[in-house]
């Protein structure tokens, strides 16, 4: 699975992207935890970002799977 890091998490992990292998499908919780595995740290931004699964917000009860493409999104605001 690619995952993108966009902001504040982009630089906390110093990258913009990454690889994970899933051996089976997970739902956010796994996959936030996978995230932890390999970025001890990451944790901490969970309850600000968002999470997008092939280019749209992810529900909370969908899964995810190496064919996906997610993206971890900071709160946005304008004016």
């Amino acid at each position: 699975m690619k995952v993108m890091f966009f902001v504040r998490v982009r630089d906390f992990t110093g990258c913009e992207q990454a690889e994970i292998e899933l051996k089976r499908p997970v739902a956010a919780d796994g996959l936030w935890e996978l995230l932890e595995a390999k970025f001890p740290g990451i944790a901490k931004f969970r309850s600000s970002t968002r999470l997008a699964r092939n280019f749209a917000y992810a529900r909370d009860d969908q899964s995810f799977s190496n064919e996906d493409e997610v993206a971890l999104l900071s709160p946005v605001s304008g004016g």
